[in-house]
C-alpha cells in the first residue's frame, strides 16, 4: 500500500473513531449507569484505561518518568476533565436522555469561548458572537421544554452537566500553560489513572456499592469494554494522531456529528424520545457551535489530552 493511501486510510478512520465512538459513549455510559453506580463505573473505566495506557507505553518504550510539577498538573487536569467533567455527566444520565446529555454538551465551545473573555480578555469576534447568540438560544430552546422543567431530576441532571461545562472550559485554559508529560499517552495515562484513583474515592465517600464484574449484565459489561478500549484509548489515539494531521477545524467539527450520532443511538437503541422543539434546537445549537469552530478563535478542545489548540488571530 502506498504510504498517500496508508495515511488517507488512516485519517478516514481516524474520522469515524471521533465522529462514530465519541458519539456513542454517550449511549453506552447510559447503559452501564442503569446497573452500576455512576462514580464507580467512571472509576473502573479511566483507572483500566490509564493502566492500559501504561501497558502500551512500556512496549513502545516510552518513558512514564515525569516530575512533580507534572503529575500535579496532570492530576488537576484529570480532576476537571475527567473526574468532575465526566464522573457527573455519568451521574447526570441516570437523569437526562443520553441524546439530551450530548446536546446540552455541544454548547461547550460557546462556555470556553466566553470564559476566556471573562478570565482572559480574549475579543469575541463578529462570527463567534454569532455562534454565541444561536447558541444561547439553542439551549433556551432545549432546556425550556415543559416535560423536562417539570422533571425536578432532569433539571438536576442539566445543571449538573452546565457544571461540568464549566469545569471542562476551565481546564481548557489551565492546560494552555501547565507543565505537563510532552508524551500525549502517558500524559493521558496519568490524567485518566489519577481521575479514576479520585473517582473511587468519591464512590466510597458516597457509599456507592462496588459490584464484581461477573455480576454485571452481558450489555453492562459489553458497554464497560467498548468505553476502556474504545472510548477511552482508541478515539483519544485518533483525536491527537489528526491535530498533528489536518487542521484543528476538521478535527473540531466532532463536536457537530457527537450529538446527532448520540441522538440516533439514544433513539434507536434506547428508545429514548425526540420532540420536534429538540430537533429545532439541535438545528439551532450546533449552528451556533459551527459559527464558533469556523471563526478564527475556533477552539478544539481537549477530550483526555490536556491540550488546547486554537487559531491564532
Amino acid at each position: 500500500m502506498k504510504p498517500e493511501t496508508r495515511n488517507s486510510l488512516l485519517i478516514i478512520l481516524a474520522f469515524f473513531s471521533i465522529y462514530v465512538i465519541w458519539g456513542s459513549t454517550y449511549m453506552l455510559n447510559k447503559v452501564a449507569v442503569t446497573e452500576l453506580p455512576p462514580f464507580f463505573l467512571a472509576s473502573i473505566r479511566f483507572t483500566s484505561a490509564g493502566s492500559l495506557i501504561f501497558i502500551i507505553s512500556k512496549i513502545m518504550g516510552k518513558s512514564l518518568a515525569i516530575t512533580r510539577k507534572q503529575l500535579l498538573n496532570t492530576f488537576i487536569v484529570g480532576v476537571l476533565f475527567l473526574s468532575f467533567g465526566n464522573g457527573i455527566i455519568v451521574w447526570a444520565l441516570k437523569y437526562v436522555d443520553s441524546g439530551f446529555a450530548a446536546l446540552e454538551i455541544s454548547a461547550q465551545p460557546l462556555v470556553v469561548l466566553l470564559l476566556m473573555r471573562l478570565l482572559q480578555g480574549k475579543r469575541i469576534k463578529t462570527m463567534s458572537l454569532v455562534g454565541v447568540g444561536l447558541g444561547i438560544l439553542g439551549i433556551f430552546l432545549l432546556v425550556g421544554q415543559k416535560q423536562i422543567i417539570a422533571d425536578e431530576d432532569t433539571v438536576m441532571g442539566m445543571l449538573m452537566i452546565f457544571g461540568c461545562m464549566l469545569s471542562w472550559a476551565y481546564g481548557s485554559i489551565f492546560v494552555g500553560n501547565a507543565d505537563l508529560p510532552k508524551n500525549f499517552f502517558v500524559n493521558t495515562g496519568y490524567q485518566m489513572f489519577t481521575a479514576g484513583i479520585t473517582l473511587a474515592i468519591a464512590s466510597f465517600l458516597f457509599g456507592e456499592e462496588w459490584i464484581a464484574p461477573t455480576h454485571w449484565g452481558q450489555s453492562v459489561q459489553l458497554s464497560m469494554v467498548l468505553l476502556i478500549l474504545f472510548g477511552s484509548i482508541v478515539a483519544f489515539t485518533s483525536f491527537n494522531y489528526l491535530l498533528k494531521t489536518v487542521s484543528p477545524d476538521k478535527v473540531a467539527t466532532s463536536t457537530l456529528v457527537n450529538p446527532v450520532i448520540a441522538i440516533f443511538l439514544g433513539w434507536y437503541i434506547l428508545n429514548e424520545q425526540i420532540t420536534l422543539q429538540s430537533i429545532i434546537a439541535a438545528v439551532v445549537l450546533l449552528t451556533g457551535v459551527y459559527f464558533i469552530n469556523t471563526s478564527r478563535t475556533s477552539i478544539t478542545l481537549p477530550r483526555f489530552s490536556g491540550r488546547i489548540t486554537k487559531n491564532n488571530e
